[in-house]
């Protein structure tokens, strides 16, 4: 079920991205020919206007098809004022502007569900995210992911083990959505760099705002997370230049949907967080300028307006097919690692 969820919740945050190309399209009067939920092959469609609108059988995400976004197309015209309405002749601030509001639209629902989350709260709690071996906390089954619920900040918590060493306690556990107590003994003396549980922990929660604090405070994080996302895809392409192998937090779809299993057992709010941290990693992938993404679009129209003239059309195409297949051949070198991390 937590798969399915984070599949249609990507899909529908692609499909997003695409809207946002699509009205910054109609908004400049470009001639959309089609607008397609998931990709073919093609179910059905109905065309309203000039536009095609058609769902498709792979559900995952969809797209929009703009006349003349080649020179190719531009030039050969499908009506008398197709070439006027086509994307390869329009202004270069037109054609940025219909490339940047796919990107942006990514930021904004990223920002909107981190506006909410400060506007609903998330419960605290106190998430466990390393058990050590031999430890009092795995032999009583003690997992990464589970939650100790009833202190209200780590100190307390802490404060709590300290002062009850050597004597059994009862800690009330929240794991995969299920409520237990369990009895437990911490350590007089536990071994160097270990806690008398032999856990690591993370405090989480968030005491709800008003409307235009979570706002203001929703952009500020967002921004924040952005910035977070540029460095560390800064620190992975030192890593693949220097060692030539990806930095270790770095992960693929399978390690997402792993974040997500733990991210649902936490609650609504923190699986909605997730999914506002997808958006705005879209937002940042895509904004980047290497071929094959929208930012790489965005770079070519940039050297186009400093030289004077368009590129050539072959180059483009070999560009972005080159693009395209280095992040085929990244995404399953990171799917690779995640499933082995499984096993």
């Amino acid at each position: 079920m937590i798969i399915f969820l984070i599949i249609i919740s990507i899909a529908l945050l692609i499909l997003i991205h695409e809207f946002g190309h699509f009205i910054a399209a109609k908004a400049f009067g470009l001639l959309v020919e089609e607008f397609g939920i998931g990709f073919p092959p093609r179910l059905f469609s109905k065309k309203i206007g000039e536009t095609n609108y058609s769902v498709n059988l792979i559900p995952f995400g969809g797209f929009v098809r703009i006349f003349g976004e080649s020179y190719n197309q531009a030039s050969t015209p499908a009506s008398p004022d197709s070439i006027s309405r086509s994307f390869y002749f329009q202004p270069a601030w037109k054609k940025t502007i219909v490339i940047l509001a796919g990107v942006f639209m990514n930021f904004i629902i990223g920002w909107l569900i981190v506006s909410a989350i400060f506007m609903v709260g998330a419960p605290e709690a106190l998430v466990i995210n390393m058990v050590s071996l031999e430890s009092p906390a795995e032999s009583v089954g003690l997992k990464v992911g589970d939650q100790i619920l009833g202190f209200g900040s780590s100190e307390e918590f802490i404060d709590f083990i300290d002062q009850n060493k050597g004597e059994e306690i009862i800690l009330k556990i929240q794991s995969a959505g299920e409520e237990s107590e369990i009895k437990i003994i911490p350590r007089l003396a536990p071994p160097a760099g270990e806690g008398s549980l032999g856990i690591q922990f993370t405090e989480v929660g968030l005491e709800k705002i008003g409307f235009f604090a979570a706002i203001g405070e929703g952009f500020k994080t967002s921004f924040a997370i952005v910035t977070a996302i540029f460095q560390g895809l800064g620190q992975i392409l030192i890593g693949l230049v220097t060692t030539g192998s990806l930095a270790e937090g770095f992960v693929g779809p399978i390690g997402i949907f792993g974040f997500a299993s733990q991210a649902a057992g936490l609650g609504l709010a923190y699986f909605l967080q997730l999914i506002g941290l997808i958006s705005l990693n879209l937002f940042a992938l895509n904004i980047l300028p290497f071929p094959a993404l929208d930012g790489g679009r965005l770079l070519f129209i940039i050297i186009e307006k400093i030289k004077g003239s368009p590129l050539s059309a072959n180059f483009e195409r070999s560009a972005n097919a080159t693009g395209f297949l280095i992040l085929i051949l990244l995404m399953i070198a990171v799917t690779v690692r995640d499933v082995i991390r499984l096993f």
